[in-house]
């Protein structure tokens, strides 16, 4: 009887060890780097995993050594039900806490995309049709079935999305991702109206739009843009065309092969604003915030004409006289074309 009580008491010792030793193990385990590797690794979250079904595949790709130990980490933490679906970067100095904390926060890696003050929409489409991170669903439709499937339908595209850097999972769809820069524009846009100036020959948030991806297109200076709107603004109090080459371009879609030619400055389209007086009928592109606010606080001053010099920046000219000797300049050094010859 003395011999049992003694090995059941070695066997209780034995026991007690093994259980702490294993509870060291664990407990170490918590906030052990997971590799130690500079290298880092992504892993996806599918709908519908279970914590052991995600611990065995982080095992299965070498994330983890111990699928076990993190399935009863998240288990006794409570948090074997909250992990979140979606694309983690996990790198080896990593600990299973930290790693059990992103999922279950859904610290899901963000992909920038940036879009491009001056695009045109058609840019834009092809733009979002190559980026890989991105779920789509939008090809084959026409440019009026996006807009019905983003939530307006009956809208022109053109303009309606703010240029800027978003960020978005991967997984987000072109929809959602449009949506998100069609709003973001609505608010930009919103802003900059309560803010503009007093006087405007410009009667809608609209036309501040219209009027804003003209400048866009115009301006290779950044701070040169107040000072066009400047002169867009005027031509448009005096009754003036505008007369500004971009608008002529989008009139002429896919004709356009790099180069206007007089008798395009002469057919009239829509968009021409050598043909037509006032704004054209829609946006030509999409214009930045900065463009927005030029449009809606222009400069003040007195001039009406301005031509490339060819190295981004524009000579402004009050009188048309000033302004053909600025054009017989440029022109003659091969500069580009100007900017309105004709009141």
């Amino acid at each position: 009887m003395i011999i049992v009580r003694k090995l059941m008491g070695y066997g209780l010792l034995v026991l007690v060890v093994a259980l702490g030793g294993a509870w060291f193990k664990f407990d170490s385990y918590k906030d052990a780097p997971l590799s130690g590797s500079d290298e880092v690794v992504y892993y996806t979250v599918k709908p519908g995993s279970s914590v052991k079904t995600i611990a065995k595949a982080l095992a299965a790709e070498n994330i983890i050594e111990h699928p076990r130990l993190f399935e009863w980490f998240a288990r006794l933490e409570g948090l074997a039900q909250r992990i979140q679906v979606g694309e983690y970067a996990i790198d080896g100095d990593m600990t299973p806490r930290q790693l059990l904390s992103d999922m279950v926060t859904g610290k899901v890696v963000q992909y920038p995309m940036t879009i491009i003050e001056g695009w045109s929409f058609k840019q834009l489409r092809a733009f979002l049709a190559q980026n890989e991170a991105l779920q789509h669903t939008l090809e084959g439709l026409s440019d009026a079935q996006v807009m019905s499937k983003i939530g307006f339908p009956g809208e022109h595209p053109e303009g309606r999305f703010l240029p800027d850097t978003y960020h978005f999972p991967r997984g987000t769809t072109d929809v959602a991702f449009l949506k998100r820069a069609h709003q973001m524009m609505d608010e930009k846009l919103a802003q900059l109206w309560e803010a503009r100036a007093e006087g405007l020959p410009i009667k809608t948030p609209y036309q501040a739009l219209i009027l804003a991806s003209i400048i866009e297109k115009e301006t290779g200076l950044a701070s040169e843009r107040p000072e066009i709107a400047g002169v867009f603004v005027r031509r448009l109090r005096k009754g003036m065309r505008l007369q500004t080459d971009p608008t002529v371009i989008y009139g002429m879609g896919e004709l356009y092969q790099g180069n206007i030619r007089r008798r395009d400055l002469r057919r009239d389209t829509p968009y021409n604003t050598y043909t037509r007086h006032g704004l054209p009928p829609t946006p030509i592109a999409l214009p930045s915030a900065a463009a927005i606010e030029a449009a809606l606080n222009p400069l003040a001053g007195e001039t009406f004409y301005f031509v490339a010099r060819g190295d981004g920046s524009h000579a402004f000219s009050v009188t048309l006289v000033e302004h053909n000797n600025a054009v017989i300049k440029y022109q003659l050094k091969g500069r580009k074309r100007a900017f309105s010859s004709n009141p």
